[in-house]
């Protein structure tokens, strides 16, 4: 019987062979970082809205804290967004003619909520509680990064599962004292250890202030049940 396929095939089924597992684990790895990119994630992209409301301006330049517009942060679940009136507070005297306020100026008059765009998407069968998060010691910089330095907000996290549960093995790493929770730049450098007279390290820091805010262990914080219910 005749050759049909000639002998330098043998070297190409060779190299198929041997290149297998390496474009499979190519194409695991491909996958992995565009499921983590911000393309999918929707990290660092700008969410258009209603007013391009900057938090730099509010919160950095004049000094308006978190809990003046987000008054529910820390009872409820939801960190709350501000009704037109707390908008019109300032801006019946300041800015009263900016053709950017318009749908601000509208919303008061019609009587009608402004329809803002939100941000941070997590999935329906995800549970998230802003108030238990506050009251246990994590800042509004875990999960909203330097949002006091961005002029148009953006999800600065990728809100992956694994992203959680890294904060839920191990809290010691985000744990901050609960009068500085607010307090988008306080690092736990700011904070002196009574026993060394020198500033904390916030894993040190943290495994104290798990203590105090009475976290629970991470085998309790990680069951599925506790954020999937």
């Amino acid at each position: 019987m005749p050759q049909i396929f000639p002998k330098y095939m043998n070297v190409v089924a060779r190299l198929s062979i041997l290149s297998g597992p390496f474009l499979f684990a190519g194409a695991g790895v491909s996958l992995a970082a565009f499921f983590r990119a911000d393309y999918t994630t929707g990290a660092r992209t700008v969410v258009e809205q209603p007013v391009p409301f900057s938090h730099k301006h509010h919160v950095a330049e004049l000094g308006i804290g978190c809990q003046y517009c987000h008054t529910s942060v820390d009872k409820s679940a939801t960190a709350g967004l501000p009704p037109t009136r707390t908008c019109i507070n300032c801006h019946q005297q300041m800015w009263t003619s900016a053709e950017l306020l318009k749908p601000v100026r509208d919303s008061f008059e019609k009587n009608e909520p402004i329809v803002w765009n939100k941000v941070h998407n997590t999935p329906n069968y995800v549970y998230f509680n802003h108030s238990i998060h506050v009251k246990k010691g994590v800042g509004c910089y875990s999960c909203h990064g330097r949002i006091d330095e961005m002029n148009l907000v953006y999800q600065s996290k990728t809100l992956l599962m694994e992203w959680c549960l890294d904060c839920h093995r191990t809290p010691e790493n985000h744990l901050r004292p609960l009068d500085e929770v607010f307090n988008i730049a306080w690092s736990a450098k700011d904070e002196i250890n009574e026993d060394t007279g020198k500033p904390y390290d916030q894993k040190t820091l943290g495994r104290k202030l798990k203590e105090i805010h009475m976290v629970r262990e991470s085998s309790v914080t990680t069951n599925c049940s506790f954020c999937h219910r």
